[in-house]
């Protein structure tokens, strides 16, 4: 039976996830069998389980990190966000329901019974499982039902090391405040403390981990230094959207949803030195002298075509049609490029049927059943590619007769008559290194080769930057 660590944080977007990431492949190095596990995530971002089901990406970078194929049981409850109150529920890989923030406490003991056996089917068969927490354990209000953090914890008898992020100012009171608030049994989970982000000197902090410690009675196991490579990594939170503008190269832009998913799928993009992407927010006009425009993923097809038109963004599409620009639309993006989009059951929301963009000669009908599937694609030229499809919905009409690829000969994806719109529901496509040569090449772009090998490449530097400034001897020892 494995042994298991949980990382904690002292709020949300603390590094949890980066810090599981690290550990796991500094274990793994070691010679381990180790798997990552994330009890709830809540998360737009997913990935494709080689059991046909769907975790948060984070897991899947963890899994990566591990060497291990993905399983539904790294993340068995993942919360994709449809609208300010209500996310749909995924129980180890598949849809459950939909429920409002106010009713999901209700599903707590069901959920609980999934996360346990799904922890219990991890241990089975490693060495060691790396636990990820979520948000914060401070938030006491939410322990009586709890499935992520404490509760997990003190019913899966885990220890706990609780991380701090210094970056954003107040770790000291982050930590001892966390310790304040902890009832007696929970507090008696918590094997020590890490601190997380440091820029500059890490001993001019001396004196506030030693503050830290006293005040807490825990354990210290290191500061870590900010990791520069990080953004080099899959991200899962839409706050690290935020891309730097490069000095030439293809112009791409990207319209940031408000119920945007899977944005990873650009991460090899970003990271080309031959590409300048942008990420357009909300209130933000596309600029005039983009080459391509990307509309991304969405987890609501319909209230995002709403919220599109809401920015002015179909008026500035249509104004990139007629400067001679591309569109491509991935998934929820390739819906809204189509006449319209039609719920009859409310899938996705109220039931009904909303325009779409009309760049597409094409109609999507939601339906229940969930296409979940890593796939092998061929593109319309020939070159093979893998992907994965993670969507509701059927996509038809007179352009699909110019596929964007095909799937052991099934036609998949659209494109316009002058091929300057495309649509298609493949995501991870760019990790894709002939592929992405391919899709750049025909903007006379280069594409930097080497995508997969580097994020590889990033884990081993965040585990020897691990290595190097933390007492991982230490945490693997406080695993239990």
């Amino acid at each position: 039976m494995a042994r298991s660590l949980m990382i904690q944080g002292t709020g949300s977007n603390v590094g949890k996830s980066l810090l599981v990431a690290g550990l796991c492949r500094a274990t793994t190095r070691r010679g381990l069998s180790v798997r990552p596990f994330k009890p709830q995530n809540m998360s737009n971002n997913a990935a494709v389980t080689s059991d046909g089901g769907e975790i948060g990406r984070a897991q899947a970078v963890q899994a990566w990190a591990c060497k291990t194929p993905l399983t539904v049981h790294m993340n068995p409850v993942l919360l994709k966000p449809e609208s300010e109150t209500g996310a749909q529920v995924v129980v180890q890989g598949k849809r459950l329901t939909m429920a409002k923030a106010r009713d999901y406490g209700k599903l707590k003991p069901q959920l609980m019974e999934a996360v346990l056996d799904s922890f219990a089917r991890l241990k089975a068969e490693a060495d060691l499982v790396i636990v990820e927490g979520a948000g914060s354990p401070a938030e006491v209000n939410l322990r009586p039902r709890d499935i992520a953090n404490m509760g997990f914890a003190t019913a899966a008898d885990v220890p706990v090391i609780l991380a701090g992020d210094i970056n954003r100012g107040g770790v000291i009171a982050q930590l001892v405040g966390t310790k304040a608030v902890l009832d007696a049994g929970d507090d008696a989970q918590i094997a020590g403390f890490l601190i997380n982000r440091f820029r500059g000197d890490p001993s001019l902090f001396d004196e506030g981990y030693s503050y830290v410690a006293q005040h807490t009675g825990w354990q210290g196991y290191g500061v870590l230094p900010w990791f520069a490579d990080a953004w080099k990594l899959p991200a899962e939170d839409a706050l690290d959207l935020t891309r730097a503008p490069k000095a030439g190269g293809l112009k791409v832009a990207c319209l940031v949803f408000a119920r945007i998913s899977n944005f990873d799928d650009l991460d090899p993009l970003s990271q080309d030195p031959n590409v300048d992407l942008q990420m357009i927010e909300a209130g933000r006009a596309l600029p005039g002298d983009v080459d391509v425009v990307i509309l991304p993923g969405s987890k609501s097809t319909r209230g995002d075509l709403e919220f599109l038109r809401a920015q002015g963004w179909d008026i500035d599409l249509a104004a990139h049609i007629r400067r001679g620009g591309h569109v491509l639309g991935i998934c929820g993006g390739y819906q809204m490029l189509g006449r319209f989009v039609e719920d009859p059951e409310g899938i996705e929301g109220p039931a009904g049927r909303t325009e779409g963009l009309g760049l597409l000669d094409v109609e999507t009908l939601m339906t229940p059943h969930k296409h979940l599937m890593q796939v092998q694609a061929l593109s319309a030229s020939g070159t093979p590619f893998r992907g994965y499809e993670m969507h509701i919905g059927t996509t038809t009409g007179a352009d699909c007769a110019r596929p964007f690829a095909t799937i052991d000969g099934r036609a998949e994806g659209a494109a316009s008559a002058d091929g300057r719109v495309t649509g298609s529901y493949l995501h991870g496509m760019f990790q894709d290194d002939g592929f992405r040569a391919e899709w750049l090449g025909q903007f006379g772009v280069d594409a930097q080769t080497g995508y997969l090998s580097e994020v590889d490449t990033v884990l081993d530097r965040l585990a020897d930057h691990m290595e190097q400034h933390l007492d991982v001897d230490g945490l693997i020892a406080a695993a239990r």
